[in-house]
């Protein structure tokens, strides 16, 4: 059992752990990620490490309300303990002095941005970073980013805060007005694939982490399966990082829909329980 000891609303639907681990923060570096699982019929739900504390035995994790379970892990509160916390899994973040990096993030992927951008500020780098939202409501750890980026730029779809606009726009102007050796672009998979296909023509080496549906996160199932450049990987050992010019993007989204609406039924089964628990109650 894994003790939640202190819960934090980013936002009214992001929402941050810092759980009891101390195995996992022993190993835990930035680009890895955790499976958590609730309940006995849980859902296994992979997480990307938001943060760490060696000394204090503590992984930080941040996660969104958009299904079943993440619903479910909401209305969870410090001192309460979920039953399996299971990592660090995957490859780390290549961290090096590359030079100028450009770190891109898209909604609650700031929070697995944020280790990843003050890893390569450790390295040396010069980190430009991009965070975009929706809207200004969601918008989360802007100073924190900040601490580890040169330059900073906000974006919001409908321009409530920051550049109105895509992520797209303000990297394809990083591009044009300076050299940049890499660029990290962690979101949404379409943030990711325009991303990928922006920077392809600037020849800048672009590494993107993929969330394919997943299950047992140690290679066994293939349920993550993906394409890269031809050849299949699995996102749960052989990544979750990828070159993002190699990534059969098409696939990746085709088969991320396969569930939506199993999802949408067994979300409407749990907001149905939670309003029949609390009407009788």
């Amino acid at each position: 059992m894994y003790r939640i000891l202190e819960k934090e609303d980013l936002t009214p639907i992001i929402h941050l752990w810092k759980i009891e681990a101390p195995r996992v923060a022993r190993r835990a570096h930035a680009g890895q990620f955790v499976i958590l699982r609730h309940g006995e019929e849980g859902e296994r739900i992979p997480l990307t490490i938001a943060d760490w504390d060696r000394d204090a035995g503590t992984v930080t994790v941040v996660f969104m309300q958009v299904g079943a379970s993440t619903e479910k892990f909401a209305r969870l509160n410090a001192g309460d303990v979920i039953d399996d916390f299971v990592g660090p899994l995957g490859k780390p973040t290549e961290i090096e002095h590359y030079g100028t990096v450009v770190c891109v993030a898209g909604g609650f992927a700031i929070a697995t941005i944020v280790p990843v951008a003050r890893a390569m500020k450790e390295a040396g780098n010069r980190v430009i970073s991009i965070m975009g939202f929706r809207s200004r409501d969601l918008v989360f750890w802007e100073e924190r980013l900040g601490q580890f980026s040169d330059e900073l730029i906000v974006t919001t779809d409908d321009g409530t805060y920051g550049r109105k606009g895509l992520v797209t726009e303000p990297l394809k102007d990083v591009l044009d007005t300076n050299k940049v050796d890499r660029i990290i672009s962690i979101g949404p998979t379409v943030m990711m694939k325009f991303s990928s296909l922006t920077s392809k023509r600037f020849g800048v080496r672009t590494i993107v982490s993929l969330n394919p549906i997943m299950v047992d996160g140690t290679g066994m199932c293939g349920a993550c399966r993906v394409e890269i450049g031809g050849e299949t990987k699995l996102a749960c050992v052989d990544g979750p990082e990828f070159d993002g010019h190699l990534v059969d993007w098409d696939l990746l989204i085709s088969r991320q829909r396969a569930y939506v609406e199993d999802e949408k039924t067994s979300i409407e089964q749990v907001r149905h329980a939670c309003r029949e628990g609390c009407h009788h109650g």
